[in-house]
């Protein structure tokens, strides 16, 4: 990951906040009363002692993302705010935690009154899909934070943006929240553009969600925890599968079509695991290196295997010639999963090498369910901070989290790429350190097979 110069952190503003704020915080240090954040209040993109040393060598400002928070003036006065919440992609658990937070908060809070739910993703703004908004208020929003899924249902694909902007303009929006992942906050910055290009005064707020935890320039994302807990209860009891049987394998796919996070953490938090397979690895399945060779290996000394593997990968054992992509645009995978099944058959049986081989894909199992109480502390916390910066007139941005601080990141920044698990990074050694699985299961450059 390169990082960008200082400017491309900077979040876009629809002008001077000259209104106050509702909130009776505090401008004064050490009064007990919690303080309203400053506009040069400032997170530290690299807070290490090198950085620090680097930035006074070269007397050039560091890397740093506006720091989320209340402002003591705000740009849209609350009594007269409009705003408008749509759930976008797959499920994720929290959804609904964040919509309760966006509108207690906004009710509660600052007071605004007037807030809608669009169904089912973008395609609640096309008048087309016929589909009517909901009125939210705290009453409505009460106990959905106890269900999985969202309240205001979601889809994929992409969607006329000039008739999203359209249903804003037509119903006065002035504040549109966007909650999901990477396309959709592609197609919140592309509502964002169409907005600027009208010259109209509505904020557009993301918060990404992806159980993949793959959202660049920032730690985590809600969901990731709820589901790494989930995978971690599921591979416990394939663990408990495979070693039921002589040579048991039992191999557990789990979501991560581009990332590996999923796979990593759940394996650091359930420790008999012993070979995860993540898109950032590479591998071979023959030879003397190769991830059938060792795992052999493992079933002749210890009788039993578990494997986590994330879905997406290994995709280079598949024709890449004339993949589709989804309605979101992401390219999609070949079953990994099941191809590592039937060549671990395949290989053993052609051997005589004995074996029993459980195959378990709890996918959509891990993002349906309701969040965990960390995560759902984190929902609301990153709802209250959305709101808090849209009320301030900040745009085409996300509220994210950095290094233990909560953060304001512009839209293009958090899409240009995608976080990845860095195999030289501290999650990877932990995993190979907790699994022992070799550091490659790839062979020399010069082996040409048996």
């Amino acid at each position: 990951m390169n990082p960008p110069m200082n400017e491309a952190f900077n979040v876009k503003r629809l002008g001077k906040c000259t209104i106050s704020s509702p909130l009776k915080l505090s401008n004064i240090k050490d009064d007990g009363v919690f303080d309203f954040v400053e506009d040069d209040d400032r997170v530290l993109f690299d807070n290490s002692l090198k950085a620090a040393k680097q930035t006074i060598l070269t007397g050039i400002e560091p890397l740093s993302f506006e720091k989320a928070g209340p402002k003591s003036k705000i740009y849209f006065e609350p009594a007269k705010t409009r705003v408008a919440i749509v759930t976008c992609g797959g499920l994720c658990p929290g959804l609904n935690n964040v919509i309760r937070g966006l509108v207690n908060h906004l009710f509660h809070r600052y007071g605004v009154r007037t807030v809608y739910g669009f169904q089912y993703g973008y395609a609640g703004f096309i008048p087309e899909s016929n589909l009517p908004y909901i009125e939210l208020n705290p009453d409505i929003v009460d106990d959905i934070h106890k269900d999985g899924g969202t309240m205001l249902g979601s889809s994929r694909g992409n969607q006329p943006t000039d008739q999203i902007v359209d249903t804003l303009e037509r119903m006065n929006i002035n504040i549109l929240f966007t909650i999901g992942g990477d396309g959709t906050l592609r197609g919140a910055h592309d509502i964002h553009e169409e907005i600027t290009r009208r010259n109209l005064k509505i904020a557009v707020a993301g918060i990404p969600k992806t159980i993949d935890n793959d959202i660049n320039y920032i730690d985590r994302t809600f969901g990731f925890e709820t589901s790494v807990a989930v995978a971690m209860e599921i591979l416990k009891d394939a663990h408990y599968e495979a070693k039921g049987a002589y040579n048991g394998i039992a191999i557990v796919k789990l979501m991560g079509r581009d990332s590996g996070f999923i796979a990593a953490n759940a394996a650091l938090a359930s420790p008999d695991v012993n070979f995860v397979i993540i898109p950032e690895m590479d591998f071979d399945l023959h030879g003397p290196k190769g991830f059938l060779t060792v795992l052999k290996k493992r079933l002749t000394n210890k009788q039993h295997a578990l494997i986590a593997i994330a879905e997406g990968a290994g995709q280079y054992f598949f024709n890449q010639n004339g993949k589709t992509r989804d309605a979101s645009g992401n390219l999609k995978h070949d079953d990994i999963g099941l191809y590592i099944r039937d060549k671990i058959r395949e290989e053993f049986n052609k051997d005589g090498f004995p074996f029993s081989l459980k195959y378990i894909d709890p996918s959509y199992i891990l993002r349906s369910v309701p969040a965990n109480a960390n995560d759902s502390k984190f929902c609301f916390q990153l709802a209250q901070n959305a709101v808090h910066a849209a009320m301030a007139g900040r745009t085409d941005f996300v509220a994210a989290s950095w290094d233990n601080s909560f953060t304001l990141l512009p839209i293009p920044l958090a899409t240009g790429e995608r976080k990845k698990v860095n195999p030289e990074g501290v999650l990877w050694w932990s995993v190979l350190e907790a699994t022992r699985q070799p550091i490659s299961m790839k062979n020399d450059p010069d082996y040409q097979g048996d």
